[in-house]
């Protein structure tokens, strides 16, 4: 258990180490404070002796200490290393809640605001009009120059064709993503001319990407991936929507790489390339996502030390998880189909098993697998199989989690707008009209138990939006019809 000065050394993501310490506490919850220390080796105890508050001034930052309150314990790759007094600017109270991963972001975010970012790129954007401002970018938006809030942070260009005047980004100074399509038409000199920017959304690229001279740190292919594909040597998140790559070339091998395969990027319930193995470039990847349906089966990764893996339809058995020498954190999510023996063994590396959403009748075999192992695990959101029976394929069916009576409540609501949509024909121009009223009973299911139980939040408002829209595809409901209306009939 920490304790209140007890500092810990925070692996980063492009090697070397950041460091932080407890300043206080709150309620039961710790509040830790990322140290102004980076260094490539770990610390001892004495480097730290003296270091004071990281001061956050990266991007609409004011330079201050960034405290944060957790409540669970610490990544099992943070290294604690004693206790220390308390530096005078460190602060002793805060009301943030975030994760633990969160001082690392810090960390790492302001390295590059330091190290990559440049004084006329900074001031550009601490200065940044917050009034709509005219963008010039030509193609077959020009024309006249378009406006857009000056303090825009994600500019789409997906659907923009032809050339592109990229001297137009800079009177949006304070974009640091842009979503792209197709051609890369100047993309990458552009990129590499503004380090400010570091996460790229690429939908259908060409054949060969080389992104390797700009500054990005996160790059996402939604659809189809390039063919052969050279990552930038800062680059930590990698994610691919639709199939992989046939080659990649990346820093260390992908040591540094947080790589995420979702959607029908598996395939058969197994991540590969079309040759049937991990691509070149990937072998040291450290850390992994996956998503998918069905059966899933995590790759041969030698250098696998964290992994997550959710479940986005079908229900299967997770596999491949007893060759991993360095696995110390595994994350599932609607696991409704696995079972304690699929888990990694107990006497293994194993530190951390975090498991929501399981079958209840999985909940004591799992705890007796790892008891008196010395393996942290926390299990959420676990459902009797009668209850699974009835509700596994319903997209809210983990409302019960927040409010056991108002989700139940809400699953009965799409339930019965789920078979009521069932029985029209998408193909009847009669079907969308019987559509409206189906679609508008269902929301005001839901504004109703808002109203009686208080438990919508933005999260359950995203998923209630997205179970919306999936009725209304089925009944063949443009979607801006369907999202006009969502927004119309909602209360929360």
């Amino acid at each position: 258990m920490l304790e209140l000065g007890d500092v810990l050394a925070m692996p980063l993501p492009l090697g070397g180490f950041g460091a932080c310490q407890v300043t206080g506490t709150r309620d039961g919850l710790l509040l830790v404070c990322a140290l102004d220390w980076h260094s490539e080796t770990l610390p001892a105890l004495g480097d730290l002796r003296g270091a004071g508050p990281l001061l956050v001034d990266h991007h609409s930052w004011t330079g201050g200490p960034q405290p944060t309150l957790v409540d669970d314990p610490p990544p099992a790759d943070f290294v604690p290393l004693g206790a220390l007094p308390l530096h005078p600017d460190l602060p002793r109270e805060g009301d943030s809640y975030a994760a633990w991963a969160n001082l690392v972001f810090q960390v790492v975010l302001q390295r590059h605001w330091d190290l990559r970012v440049g004084a006329a790129a900074k001031a550009a954007y601490k200065g940044a009009s917050a009034r709509q401002v005219e963008v010039d970018l030509g193609g077959d938006l020009g024309g006249p120059p378009t406006r857009r809030p000056g303090r825009l942070a994600r500019l789409d260009l997906r659907e923009h064709r032809g050339e592109v005047r990229w001297a137009g980004l800079d009177a949006l100074p304070q974009v640091t993503a842009l979503g792209w399509a197709g051609s890369e038409r100047g993309l990458v000199r552009a990129l590499a001319s503004r380090p400010i920017i570091t996460a790229l959304t690429w939908d259908d690229p060409p054949d060969e990407v080389d992104v390797s001279e700009t500054g990005l740190t996160g790059l996402v292919f939604p659809g189809r991936a390039p063919r052969r594909l050279v990552l930038p040597p800062e680059l930590t998140l990698l994610r691919f929507g639709a199939g992989l790559p046939e080659s990649v070339t990346a820093n260390a091998d992908g040591r540094w790489v947080a790589l995420a395969v979702t959607g029908s990027g598996m395939s058969d319930g197994r991540w590969t390339d079309a040759q049937g193995t991990v691509p070149d470039g990937l072998r040291g990847v450290r850390e992994l996502e996956l998503a998918g349906a069905g059966d899933l089966v995590v790759p041969a990764l030698g250098e696998l030390e964290r992994l997550r893996v959710r479940w986005t339809g079908a229900y299967g058995a997770l596999g491949g998880l007893g060759a991993f020498s360095r696995l110390h954190t595994v994350e599932l999510t609607d696991a409704y189909g696995v079972e304690a023996g699929m888990l990694p063994s107990p006497e293994g590396p194993l530190r951390r098993l975090d498991v929501d959403c399981l079958r209840s009748s999985q909940v004591r075999p799992i705890r007796r697998r790892y008891k008196g192992s010395g393996v942290v695990v926390r299990l959420s959101g676990a459902k009797s199989d009668k209850w699974l029976v009835v509700n596994i394929d319903n997209p809210l069916r983990n409302w019960v989690d927040e409010h056991k009576r108002g989700g139940a409540a809400a699953c009965r609501a799409y339930a019965t707008a789920d078979q009521t949509i069932a029985g029209l024909d998408a193909d009847d121009p009669a079907a969308v009209a019987d559509a409206r009223g189906i679609l508008r009973e269902f929301v005001q299911g839901l504004n109703a138990i808002e109203l009686r139980h208080g438990m919508i939040d933005t999260t359950l408002r995203e998923e209630a939006y997205e179970a919306f829209m999936g009725l209304a595809e089925r009944a063949g409901v443009p979607d801006a019809e369907a999202g006009s209306w969502f927004d119309e009939w909602r209360d929360f």
